[in-house]
């Protein structure tokens, strides 16, 4: 089988154009560090399948970052049959860069020029065949946005595949460098090298990998660098032969790309104009929380646009109660009207109910349905596991797929318009006097969708400071596993006087970041570290998000979802069923009919004076908090899970009525589950990515400031609910602690720069 790889700039349209070539649900990102690793598919279009190899985005070959190492040693070592070349027709000689070095080794390249949609729609024109009489190889003016040209590109490809090629240099017989080059290129390809030419402009640039790997040639390049010196570089050569591509692609491709308006080369681009609002120095970082409110606001609140707590809005009608609700009319008025998500998500809720009421009546032997059959199927082990251990638990998980589907969507829109990519650059401007940076942020960010890649793309950062920082933060940054957690506790809110269930989520995620930004500072206030990554990013155009894009990126969520909810999940549910079914009871071991006499009910008793100063183990419930936190080590999904097994068993009552957390339970729960340990998956890939030493380490970090903090929580919520004055100056003082972190912080770093600077 062929195989063709895809390599180019972030932000070139790459993965695009693998998901439409593949049909791929890989993830679409519009940042450097998305993808770590290569990913593979098949195009099936031709007259065999071929195999198509997604490269990290990078923008050079040297050895500058991980990615560029990954895409350097594929083309070198797996020798594909075609590297296309995805160039950014909008930006052309910025990505013509990487260009030059792909065209240095022997292998079959077409460049596929992106965004050629958009240079028409600007007025501006394109001189393709020039190009490609230039380079010396096809250029295919393609869309990957809107599937253009696509096939062509692929049959093109295809063609070139069958010719092999030999690298050309830049650098012509005048240039000083040239004749360097080609005396390291012959005693290369002496030593029977492939792609001799490559390494041998490499080794003149005294690359790190190629020095190591021809250490007899370096005293050659030595020699030659006592008889030049550049008025500019010096004997800096791998600065020259930067300068040298930028100067060959200025002179030979500058008419290619002509603007409509030649006069005003400097006219902003709509985006510049949508950017000079939403990364605004000031109103950017409020515009950003102001936009994930709205998020939040429409997938979890049960009063929209507070349009009962404002204006008193409710309704008594049956049938509209039942519409908004899913549910049978109980008497009572429906305050307000809830969000989508809370809409959904209910009549998702009423569907699992008859679904399960459904298994209920089969298990109990087809006697009367409703209530009658639910206790019957209870009573035997086979009913009780599928219905009350099984379905039940999986209930209580699957129901909420409305909301966290909402939510998803709702990012992923955020993430294909390239608003994702600016949040970095916002919270870089903001938080970087406090010696965090956007770099170290794009991994955080990542960790909202799930932990595990969101870990492996710390490997982006060059110091193993920074790095081992940025896992212990992780946690801060909810995963979409946990979003079933936030949604269950926004529905309990409103049964423990809190009311507002978007207002609650909201904090958590946010929260989460502005607890990051906290923990970073006391971090830096206990080591000597003024370390701050340098961070440059290109933001992409703002864009119509595409629905392909934007569906894919839903669907792959909700299969994992699923999956996961088909396999670990429902396991674990049945191991802990049994553990809460069975024990020992008037002296005999079997089926317990009291759940505080089961298994699992004396394990969590033990276990939950450890947990009583975090406030939600105290209580005759308290055992059942702490095994629901517990099995969440597996996947946090099962948390919401347990607690329906615990507290859903046999009632009548909603999920959300039987839990008996007070407010400041509430947030002490969720922050014990947002910082403490991650599922089994992302605790593995922190293990791998770190030393031992820095692993047990970080494994202490996330258990001890969980504890902390969900007992701090705790106890100064409870301290404001009963004398708020109290609760106000235990928070000033608290305040007033991170104020005075954050100024040492600052000045250490100002000093940092200043000495540098010097």
């Amino acid at each position: 089988m062929k195989r063709f790889a895809l390599a180019g700039n972030p932000n070139c349209g790459k993965t695009t154009l693998f998901n439409a070539l593949t049909g791929s649900t890989a993830h679409v990102g519009n940042w450097p560090g998305v993808t770590v690793d290569k990913k593979t598919g098949q195009y099936k279009k031709l007259d065999e399948p071929v195999e198509i190899v997604d490269l990290p985005g990078i923008y050079s070959l040297s050895p500058y970052t991980p990615e560029e190492v990954v895409s350097r040693n594929y083309i070198l070592d797996e020798a594909p049959d075609v590297v296309i070349n995805i160039v950014d027709a909008t930006n052309l000689e910025r990505n013509l860069y990487l260009t030059t070095q792909i065209l240095e080794i022997d292998v079959p390249v077409v460049i596929a020029l992106n965004m050629t949609d958009i240079v028409k729609k600007n007025g501006d024109t394109l001189n393709t065949e020039a190009l490609s009489k230039k380079l010396g190889v096809p250029v295919v003016e393609i869309s990957a946005l809107k599937d253009t040209n696509i096939d062509e590109l692929m049959k093109i490809a295809d063609e070139t595949s069958k010719n092999p090629r030999k690298a050309n240099l830049i650098l012509n017989n005048n240039d000083p460098l040239y004749h360097l080059v080609n005396d390291c290129r012959i005693a290369i390809e002496y030593k029977g090298v492939k792609n001799p030419l490559f390494h041998a402009v490499k080794l003149v640039e005294l690359d790190e990998l190629e020095t190591a790997d021809h250490k007899d040639l370096i005293p050659m390049v030595d020699e030659f660098k006592q008889t030049f010196s550049d008025d500019i570089f010096g004997t800096d050569f791998e600065a020259y032969m930067a300068d040298a591509r930028y100067k060959y692609i200025s002179k030979e491709f500058s008419h290619v790309y002509e603007k409509a308006n030649k006069e005003d080369k400097t006219a902003e681009t709509k985006s510049d104009k949508i950017d000079k609002v939403l990364t605004h120095r000031i109103w950017g970082l409020p515009i950003f929380i102001l936009i994930m409110f709205f998020i939040f606001h429409f997938t979890f609140s049960e009063d929209l646009f507070f349009l009962n707590k404002i204006f008193g809005l409710e309704f008594t009608n049956e049938g509209v109660i039942n519409y908004f609700t899913g549910m049978g009319y109980e008497g009572e008025a429906l305050a307000g009207i809830p969000s989508l998500g809370v809409f959904l998500q209910s009549w998702m809720g009423f569907l699992s109910g008859h679904i399960i009421g459904v298994f209920q009546w089969i298990c109990s032997g087809f006697k009367e349905y409703g209530d009658v059959a639910a206790e019957a199927a209870s009573a035997t082990w086979y009913g009780s596991l599928i219905c009350d251990g099984v379905l039940n638990g999986l209930d209580a998980v699957l129901s909420f797929i409305p909301q966290i589907m909402l939510l998803f969507l709702f990012i992923a829109i955020l993430e294909d318009t390239g608003y994702m990519a600016r949040i970095a650059f916002i919270l870089d401007r903001a938080f970087r006097k406090f010696g965090l940076s956007g770099k170290a942020f794009i991994p955080m960010l990542t960790g909202f969708g799930c932990s595990v890649p969101a870990i492996m793309a710390t490997r982006t950062l060059e110091n193993e400071v920074e790095k081992n920082r940025t896992i212990r933060l992780m946690t801060c940054f909810s995963c979409g596993a946990k979003a079933p957690i936030w949604a269950l506790l926004a529905a309990v809110a409103s049964f423990a006087g809190f009311g507002y269930g978007d207002i609650f989520v909201f904090t958590i995620y946010i929260g989460g970041i502005a607890l990051a930004i906290i923990l970073a500072i006391f971090m830096r206030v206990f080591t000597r570290d003024t370390y701050v990554s340098p961070f440059i990013m290109e933001l992409p155009q703002y864009h119509t998000p595409q629905p392909r894009n934007v569906g894919a990126h839903l669907w792959e969520k909700l299969k994992h979802y699923v999956i996961k909810a088909a396999t670990i999940i429902t396991a674990s549910l049945i191991v802990i069923w049994a553990l809460q079914t069975f024990g020992v009871e008037n002296g005999s071991f079997g089926m317990v009919e009291d759940m505080n006499n089961s298994l699992i009910a004396y394990l969590g008793k033990g276990l939950k004076y450890i947990f009583y100063p975090c406030g939600w183990a105290i209580g005759n419930d308290g055992w059942k908090y702490t095994v629901s936190s517990i099995t969440g080590l597996i996947a946090k999904e099962d948390v919401v899970g347990t607690m329906a097994l615990f507290f859903n068993n046999g009632s009548e009552e909603s999920l959300e009525a039987t839990i008996g957390l007070s407010a400041s339970g509430i947030y002490a729960f969720a922050i014990f589950n947002l910082l403490t340990f991650p599922c089994f998956a992302a605790i593995a890939t922190a293990k791998a990515e770190q030393t031992k030493k820095e692993f047990l380490k970080t494994l202490g970090f996330w258990f001890g400031i969980s504890y902390v903090l969900s007992a701090v929580v705790y106890w100064l919520g409870s301290l404001w609910e009963v004398a708020w004055w109290g609760g106000l100056l235990v928070t000033l003082a608290l305040v007033a602690c991170i104020v005075i972190a954050s100024y040492f912080v600052i000045k250490r770093n100002k000093k940092a720069s200043s000495i540098v600077t010097e």
